[in-house]
């Protein structure tokens, strides 16, 4: 048991390592827009989404309805249970429903990655050792983030936000020099955005749902331009 975990936790350490200029990032990002630290800081411990909580933490701060933000953190986080759902053909078959849904709460897509390169059966152990670094990098990066914004000048802190845009920059330029295939999904999904804050009459649809309609058109041309073959998956 005990190796099964260091040897997960071990593998965890590269991904804790990244988390932590994301998140701090985040707590920036959440603090500058009037969230408490200390809610900044929950947020990403009951949360490890990435992407669907900026998103959300967002929407949040622009005030948007409770169904927007849910509507919107679902679209952006269903892939999760796709994961979960592929990753539970590996794990031993009598593992508790309370263990897999500790397991769930950890998956993203980079300890699935890990997760489904093993190649023996995935024990409980290990993937707590393998969740339990880049949850711990999560957190530990946003208490960072948000408790130096709290105490920059107002000025600085108003400059922070350009930091989600070189985030998401950072996020999209290396896959993009591996395959083209995330770029013109990228741009698609820009373009598409756009034209709905842009164009007259339509410019009325929320930002919430202006995510939730970019991602799922875009991700839907993507699935078509670029299907996987089957040794793919």
């Amino acid at each position: 048991m005990n190796s099964d975990f260091s040897k997960g936790f071990k593998a965890g350490v590269p991904i804790a390592l990244g988390y932590f200029p994301v998140s701090f990032t985040f707590g920036l990002i959440a603090v500058n827009g009037g969230i408490p630290v200390w809610l900044a800081i929950f947020i990403s411990f009951s949360n490890l989404t990435s992407a669907g909580q900026f998103a959300g933490t967002n929407l949040i701060i622009a005030n948007a309805p409770i169904i927007e933000i849910a509507l919107t953190t679902f679209v952006i986080n269903i892939r999760y249970m796709l994961m979960s759902l592929s990753l539970s053909q590996k794990i031993k078959s009598n593992m508790t429903l309370l263990y897999r849904s500790i397991i769930a709460f950890g998956i993203t897509d980079e300890t699935f990655a890990l997760a489904s390169l093993e190649k023996n059966e995935l024990t409980f152990s290990y993937m707590i050792g393998l969740i339990s670094g880049p949850f711990a990098g999560w957190v530990l990066g946003t208490a960072a983030g948000a408790v130096t914004c709290s105490v920059l000048p107002e000025q600085v802190q108003s400059a922070m936000g350009i930091a989600l845009y070189a985030m998401f920059i950072a996020l999209v330029v290396p896959p993009s020099k591996k395959s083209k295939a995330p770029l013109i999904v990228t741009i698609i999904g820009i373009f598409i955005s756009s034209i709905l804050k842009w164009l007259p009459y339509i410019n009325q649809i929320s930002s919430g749902f202006r995510i939730i309609i970019a991602t799922i058109v875009a991700s839907a041309i993507g699935a078509l331009l670029f299907p996987k073959g089957e040794e793919e998956l």
